[in-house]
């Protein structure tokens, strides 16, 4: 990245760009945080179909206490993006990431966490796919680095990405990050017009074996789903989601009578928006939220890590304890035991 570029660039997403090319991941966390989530399941030994964790899911608890931090010193006399340049010259300088401290002393993690993960691939199992992981090998997508318009440091880590997972004999993806999915059916093919590594997300291929096995909530239920952009409007996936939710008995799909599918408001999150302007970002998802509360829903359902951390801030700032945000993967996993 040159310095005309870096001149350009916020500070919320020169530090995000800076952790992954240098981390390979959004935080600049250790290598070996990257796959703790996993570190009980067997996958296949096969690398021929992987499953894609991404990092959202991955580093769900110190994204969301980056975003708190973000929003605090936004509000403060020093601004967030003085923190951020300053997060990210500590970063770089002394090796020290702030928002993992800040995680660290704030936050402590439960057993819950990157719980989406485990049940997408509890589900896939029981739907009898087979499927192995990278684990600390897995790349990073790159794909903020292309929405913030760096797009020679996308074009490079892009090249990087492809061939690493063919040197793992990677022929099929699973993946359940929006952003990541788009990134390598879409992006890298752009870039990689000689890529022939086929990519589905989480939603399509439960839809495709949805009839192996019948879905049962433990109560009537009544659920609203949030479309994330880029699952909606740019990979067009609006009814696999729908029609599994209409698939699980107990479950009423109530929807907002115009603002879903492709015209789904956006909860305030996405592309490193948030990072730049806390502020509007916030006022978004409280937004988003209130409009999915006055459907009556008791569950929230989504299938995007920033769109659940928005829409949980969203509800935190209405007072709204009483529904919950979960990703579709934890719905049919808890479907699968009823």
């Amino acid at each position: 990245m040159s310095k005309k570029t870096k001149g350009s660039v916020p500070p919320g997403l020169l530090y995000i760009a800076d952790n992954i090319t240098s981390k390979q991941n959004i935080l600049g966390a250790p290598k070996s945080e990257k796959a703790k989530w996993a570190k009980d399941i067997k996958f296949s030994d096969s690398k021929e179909t992987i499953f894609f964790a991404g990092c959202g899911y991955q580093y769900s608890s110190a994204l969301e206490s980056m975003m708190s931090l973000i929003r605090k010193t936004d509000k403060s006399v020093i601004g967030s993006d003085f923190a951020m340049g300053f997060a990210s010259s500590f970063q770089k300088k002394l090796g020290i990431n702030a928002a993992d401290i800040y995680r660290k002393v704030t936050v402590k993690e439960s057993e819950n966490e990157a719980q989406p993960l485990k049940d997408a691939v509890k589900v896939l199992k029981n739907l009898g796919i087979e499927f192995g992981y990278l684990g600390e090998e897995e790349p990073c997508c790159g794909g903020l680095l292309y929405y913030a318009g760096l797009r020679e440091d996308f074009a490079h880590n892009a090249r990087e990405t492809y061939k690493k997972l063919k040197s793992f004999g990677v022929k099929r993806i699973i993946s359940i990050v929006p952003s990541c999915t788009y990134a390598l059916k879409t992006l890298l093919t752009e870039y990689i017009p000689e890529s022939d590594i086929a990519v589905k997300h989480f939603s399509q291929v439960v839809v495709e074996n949805i009839n192996k096995k019948p879905l049962k909530f433990s109560r009537d239920v009544k659920i609203t789903y949030h479309d994330p952009c880029q699952l909606g409007r740019y990979l067009g996936i609006i009814d696999e989601p729908r029609a599994i939710l209409k698939s699980i008995k107990g479950v009423e799909l109530v929807e907002p009578e115009w603002s879903k599918g492709d015209m789904s408001t956006c909860c305030g999150g996405g592309g490193g928006f948030e990072v730049v302007f806390p502020e509007l970002s916030e006022k978004l998802a409280v937004s988003r939220a209130e409009e999915l509360v006055k459907t009556g829903a008791q569950i929230i359902v989504t299938q995007c890590p920033g769109c659940t951390m928005q829409l949980n801030d969203g509800l935190k700032a209405l007072k709204k304890d009483n529904v919950e945000v979960l990703d579709l993967a934890q719905i049919v996993a808890m479907s699968m035991e009823g």
